[in-house]
Order: structure tokens, then sequence, then C-alpha cells
């Protein structure tokens, strides 16, 4: 970001009088017990005394959001978000500071929900002219502030503490949680990810190299636009100095440092005229070149400059995702994982050669050979997706997906790509591929959107209007899939610790049992204030000690997705251990598939079989500690009040550090689900859990167990051998029910196949969760699964 400066004495004590006249501000617009705001009512937002800042109701989407905004003319500018992942409420909602001391918002369904999180009730608050929200109890002691809880953020008089962080909005008119973070880390160095993304060093993409720290440095925004780190009150590092006199944040300039929703940190200034009217200025970017920003481009396509703009271009023989929504990657012909027949199947591919890219992902294989043979050998590797000749004379290697890949100046690097022998590239008369010229890197570029955009029109053509209509329906599901990425850390921060007491008093003494698993029982319970209803965990097996179940609860607070149940809290007092999740209204698939008398109808069955898939794709790679659940099962898959699937029970899991795949670890699960290796003491996976999921898949599509004495003949007994009888024998018919009237075949034929694949005994024939959501939806074909020992 910067180069280390001198510590000046001067400049650090004008910073602390500045934080200390900040601190002092006047209380003179209180906002009393009983004080309510509604978005179809004025006022709608309450003003700080300066009337810079308002916080209430603002518009987002179709609805409206509760938040803080910096009043300019004509715009105003969103600054923090309260719950900002949480839908958007109609003009019926109300915000409302209690009698009682909680700031609650209500919905339109009556629903009430404390958006600070505050554990004690206020007396008043206030919106002080800095832009912080203040909570105060009786005797004006502060007991929360939005300061201390930034959303994408920081304003003058404002820091980002250790182990704390900014998370990009979406876009400038969607401020729920988007693609980036910005992470104080613990060892004090201040980094920028990709949101979806492990902390370490590959990943990151901007940083102030100031680890040897520790955790006692943050970042600083004063009153004057300054932008720097300080260790126990000392400058350590200046980020951004501007030297002009503006007068302080309550005066005529405010300052704010925003991590941009295409992830660029970014300091802006606010000046404000006598007439009230501001005027924003770009003060200052952490990055010059967007292309920097890992992830602003998505799997498999590059950044490049194209005129004065930044834009994502797909590698030749690739294709949007979704063209409009092009952060969401390519994807190209290519089949499951696994080298099976590659003798065969390298017929299919030719190498294309390009220049000027850079790769900031390491390559699995490097080895010093000719130009020519680095071509060739990534041709003859099934796992190479592309290869780099670099001016040493090594092949180094890259398997797909592709990642960060950005056009630069390296034109002493020729890339290789490995590309379906049918994209239509140039060739010369000998069918060869030509090579590009390195001096005309816009013709180039114009091919390449040339040949994507004449392969998508194709694509388009070819297509009847029900498969556009599914086209457009797998959009939305990417959409959905990047946005519930929330913040791998932030959710830490907002996870209660329980006493026993306070969980014994919510549970009536643990009265009503909701079910009984393997380590124990879970009750209902309703959490005060707020009477909001919760299912508690009284884990019975459990021997860990009071700081590795700590551990443990704040890896597993950090994951938040919207199809796995979320850990609200936790307890944990001498030998007992309580988990706090979220209440599910719905009961569990189980119950649905088997026990009840109206069975769920098809397209249910197929979208509960997606939300399953997305929830396991989320612990296996895009929560910060990879997760592998163990337990994929009906029982632990639970329905909340609008019938979407969440998976439930992985709070006890194993653990992966980021850099593990596999794991030792003793037989956990259900016989049935169990894949193969857990028998033969074999290093476990996350194709484990593939595994699971495709017994589950089959017991969607069937509606029944995946073993059943009660059956008609023998061979209906054990259902996966079954399902496979069936597949070869075409006679899917057999396995859905004469009132299933609305079954599609051919995405019957697909679902089974998929099943097929993920139940083979060789773990590394299973395709990746990511891989079976791609051809659940159609996106990627679904090749004949071989036969397997567990078949027969």
């Amino acid at each position: 970001m910067a180069s280390k400066l001198p510590v000046f004495f001067v400049f650090v004590f004008l910073s602390v009088l500045c934080l200390v006249v900040g601190a002092q501000q006047n209380l003179s617009n209180l906002i009393n017990l009983g004080s309510s705001l509604s978005p179809s009512t004025q006022p709608n937002s309450w003003l700080s005394s300066s009337g810079r800042f308002e916080f209430g109701f603002y518009p987002e989407g179709k609805g409206f959001s509760v938040g803080i905004r910096l009043v300019g003319n004509p715009e105003k500018t969103v600054v923090w978000t309260a719950r900002r992942d949480d839908p958007p409420v109609s003009s019926n909602a109300t915000l409302a500071l209690t009698k009682e001391g909680w700031l609650v918002l209500r919905t339109e369904k009556g629903e009430e929900i404390n958006i600070t999180g505050a554990s004690d009730p206020a007396s008043f608050a206030s919106l002080l002219d800095s832009g912080n929200f203040v909570l105060y109890d009786n005797v004006s002691n502060v007991i929360w502030k939005s300061f201390d809880s930034p959303t994408d953020t920081i304003l003058g008089g404002q820091n980002l503490t250790n182990g704390n962080l900014l998370v990009s909005s979406v876009s400038n008119t969607d401020h729920s949680s988007g693609r980036f973070i910005l992470y104080m880390q613990s060892d004090g160095n201040l980094v920028a990810y990709p949101i979806n993304t492990t902390a370490e060093s590959l990943n990151a993409y901007d940083w102030t190299s100031t680890y040897t720290g520790g955790d006692s440095i943050n970042l600083n925004l004063d009153y004057n636009g300054n932008l720097f780190l300080s260790q126990q009150g000392s400058l350590l590092l200046l980020l951004v100095n501007l030297s002009s006199s503006s007068s302080s944040g309550h005066g005529a300039v405010v300052y704010r440092a925003t991590l941009d929703p295409n992830g660029n940190f970014l300091l802006y200034s606010h000046s404000f005229s006598s007439g009230g009217s501001a005027t924003m200025k770009l003060e200052w970017s952490a990055l010059q070149d967007q292309c920097e920003v890992k992830g602003f481009c998505g799997f498999n396509s590059y950044c490049a400059l194209m005129g004065s703009e930044h834009d994502c271009l797909c590698f030749p023989g690739f294709n949007f995702i979704d063209p409009n929504q092009k952060f969401l990657g390519c994807q190209g012909d290519f089949g499951p994982e696994g080298c099976r027949d590659w003798k065969e199947a390298v017929k299919q591919y030719t190498v294309i050669q390009m220049k000027d890219l850079v790769f900031p992902v390491p390559p699995y294989s490097v080895v010093p050979m000719t130009e020519a043979d680095c071509s060739k050998s990534c041709l003859e590797d099934c796992n190479c997706g592309a290869a780099l000749f670099d001016s040493n004379g090594n092949c180094n290697k890259l398997d797909l997906p592709l990642r960060y890949v950005r056009m630069g100046q390296n034109e002493s690097t020729t890339t290789f790509l490995k590309v379906s022998s049918g994209f239509p590239g140039n060739r010369s008369s000998t069918g060869s591929v030509k090579p590009h010229d390195p001096k005309d890197r816009k013709k180039r570029e114009a091919l390449v959107l040339l040949v994507s955009f004449a392969s998508v029109t194709c694509s388009f053509i070819a297509i009847a209007i029900y498969s556009f209509c599914i086209h457009r329906r797998q959009a939305r599901n990417y959409i959905r899939l990047s946005r519930n990425c929330n913040s791998v850390l932030t959710e830490e921060f907002s996870l209660r610790q329980f006493t026993y007491n306070e969980l014994d008093k919510a549970t009536g003494g643990f009265k009503e049992e909701l079910g009984r698993g393997s380590v124990g029982a879970v009750y209902k319970g309703v959490l005060s204030p707020g009477d909001r209803i919760v299912a508690v965990k009284r884990l019975e097996t459990v021997t860990e000690g009071e700081r590795e179940f700590k551990a443990e609860m704040s890896a597993i607070g950090r994951t938040y997705h919207r199809n796995l149940v979320r850990l609200l809290g936790f307890c944990v007092e001498g030998s007992k251990r309580l988990l706090v999740y979220e209440y599910m209204s719905n009961g569990s698939l189980s119950q649905l598939l088997f026990k009840v008398e109206e069975h769920l109808i098809w397209k249910e069955r197929l979208r509960i079989a997606l939300d399953i898939a997305r929830g396991i794709l989320y612990l296996h790679e895009e929560c910060e500690t990879h997760i592998i659940h163990c337990d994929i099962k009906p029982q632990n898959i639970l329905m909340d009040e609008f019938w979407t699937a969440k998976i439930s029970d992985f709070g006890l899991a194993k653990l992966l550090m980021p850099n593990q795949t596999r794991s030792f670890t003793r037989v956990r699960g259900t016989g049935g689900y169990l894949a193969p290796e857990w028998q033969n003491n074999i290093l476990i996976t996350v194709k484990a859990d593939v595994y699971s999921f495709g017994v589950v898949l089959l017991e969607i599509i069937c509606r029944r167990s995946n073993m059943e004495v009660n059956v008609s003949t023998t061979d209906e007994i054990i259902l996966s051998s079954w399902v496979y009888k069936c597949f070869v024998a075409k006679e899917l018919d057999k396995l859905v029910d004469d009132d299933d009237e609305e079954v599609d075949m051919n995405k019957l034929e697909k679902m089974v196949k998929v099943a097929l694949w993920c139940i083979q005994d060789e773990p590394a024939l299973r395709p990746s969760m990511k891989n079976v959501i791609l051809m659940l939806e159609g996106t990627v074909d679904t090749p004949t699964p071989p036969p397997s020992l567990s078949f027969s």
C-alpha cells in the first residue's frame, strides 16, 4: 500500500487531539425512549446536530434498509447498514427505540429484530456529528456504537481495530455483503482478500507488510483525512497524508475510507459549502490498476484494460456463465474430473498460444523443456489446463480452474491454453494454431470478444424458449450463490456466549425435546428479549477443553450461508457444552420424504437437492475454515418457514486447516450414507460428503430410504443397486410413483447419473460439489457413470 515513514511527533499529537475532540462532541440531538421512525412517514430518519449525517430508513431494492447516510446534495452516501444481509423491509416497517431500551426493527410480518445486538438496554441514543450512532445507559456510558461494527466504510475519527474487517457492498445500490474483505489481521498486517477464499498469501491482493507488529495494530482515519496504522498510540505506517488545513469532521470536510464493490480501498473527501451542498472528491486509491484485485474476474477468465475501462474476458474456448454477471467466471467444454481413458479423450483437445498474461497462482509442475515440448506436454497431461513457458526455459503447468489472471507486460512468457478441438481459432493451412502477435494486443482481445460473442449467439439460436428460461434461472442461482457467501469473519463478533442458567430458563428446564442424535438432544427454547425461538443442542459426548471448544465455536461461527442452519451462540461451563441454533419450523427432510402423507412434488425435490448441494459446497470450498460434514443424511437437512433446505449438525464436523484437503479421523456418520473409505481406514476427504450426498439424492428421487426390507423383489432392497439396474435397463420410470405426473424424464435421468457419479467407490471418480451443482442445473453435460462394485 505504502512505504513506512518515520514517526512525526507533531503528526501524532494532532491525530490524538482530533480523536479527543471527536469524543467530546455534544449530545444535543438526543433520541429518547419511545421514539420511532417509518419509511412512509416524515421524518424517516434521525439527524446529527450538524445535519450532515442521518440514521434511519433509506431505499434499497424494492424496499428499505436501516443505516447511516452522509447527507450530500443531491446524493446521499450510505456509510453503514444494520443487518446488511437481511432482505429489505416494506414501507409498513417501523424502527423504534422501545421504552424498554432496545433498538428494534419491526417488520410488516410483526417480527421484532434487535438491530444492534446490544446485550444491555439503553436509556437514550444519539447520532454524533462524526457519523457514529451511539446507545447510552442511564449514566451516559456508551453501551454500543456503530463505529465498533463497520460494514464497508470507516469515517474520520473511526478506527478499524485489530481482528476486525470491512466487507465490500455488492454494488453502489445494493449494500449487502459483497465479494471482498479488508482485514486488520491479528498478526498486524492489513490485507485485502476475495471473500470466498482462505486468508493466505495466495489470495491476498493488497497488504501493508506490517505482520511483525502483532495484535496491537489498528487502522486509523483522523478528522483531517490522514489514513495510517498505529501501534499502541504511535504512528507505525502512514498510508495517506493530506496536508491541507481542513477543519475537523464536524466542520467543512468529512472523510471516508471505503472498500469499493470492485475491491479497491478508496479515500474520499466530502466538502460542505455554507449552503449545505457537498462536493465529493477521490483523494487516494490503494491500487492504481483494477486488474490487481484478485477475484475481480471469475474462474477461467482474465482481466484486461479495454479502452479506458477494465473488463473481464473469457479464455478462448470458454463462455461466460452469465454475460451480465462476468464476475461469475467462464466455463468450457470439459467433462468431470478424472483421467480415465485420457489417451482417447486427448484427441478432442488442442492447444492455442497467448501472450502477455500474468498468472499469480503457482503451478503444480515446473519442468525444464523446450517450448514445443511444453505445448505437447500440457496437451497430453489430463490435469493441465494451461502451461507457461518462461524465459528460463521452464514449463509451468496450471490446472483448471484458472484464477486471478490478468493481462500485463509479460511478453517473455508464452501461454499454452488447452481447448476443445472444436474451438474456431485461427489455424494455418497445416492445421496448427497460429501464434498471436504480441505487439497487437487490441486485435487479439477483439478476436477473443468476437469468438465469445459468436459462441454465445449460436447457443441462443439453438436453444428453445424453454431452455432460455432455464438459463435465466441458473443465472439467478449463481448470483444467489455468490451473494450468499457472506463475510467469513464478521459473524465471529456476533456469536453470543450464553450462561447455562440462561439456556435452562429459555428451554423451561429443557422440557420440549425436538429430536435426539448421536451427540445429544435438541430442545426448543425462547430467548429474551424479543421472544426469539431457538433450538438448543445439549452435547453429551464432547470432552474438549474450554479453550479448544471456544476455538471450534469461533470457526463455526464464521460460517454463514442460506443453506446452513445458523449457529447463534454457545455455552461452556465446566463439563456442560451447549449450542444455540436458529429454529427450523418445518422439520427435517427425513420427515418430508418418509413420514408425511402428502409427498413433495418433483420440482420441490429438485430444488431441495440443489439447496443441499450449495450448502455442502460452501462448507467444502467457500468458508475460511474448510469443513467436512461427515454425516450428510435427511435427518440433518432441516426446513425453515419458507421451506428452504438447510444443513444442520456440522458443528462437530472435522475442521480442516486452510491448507489441508484431507484428514484422518475416527469413523463418524450413519450407516447407509458412509463412503467406502471410512471402512477401509484410508484418508478421508471432502469426497466422503459427496458420497453421502449421492445417497441422499437417490432417496430424494425415489422417496424411499437407502435400504428397505418390505419391497416387492430382493433387487430393490439396496437402493443404489436397484437404481443402477433400472438405469442400465432404461427403466427409470420404475423409480418414481404414478402420482409424480410432472416428472421430466430427461431431468430424472440427469439426476440419477449425477447420483451414480457421487457414489462411486473410488473417491477420485466422484465430482466436486461445484461440478455436482453445474450438472444438476444443466450448465455442463453429465456423462454416463461407470459401474461400481457397490452397485453389484
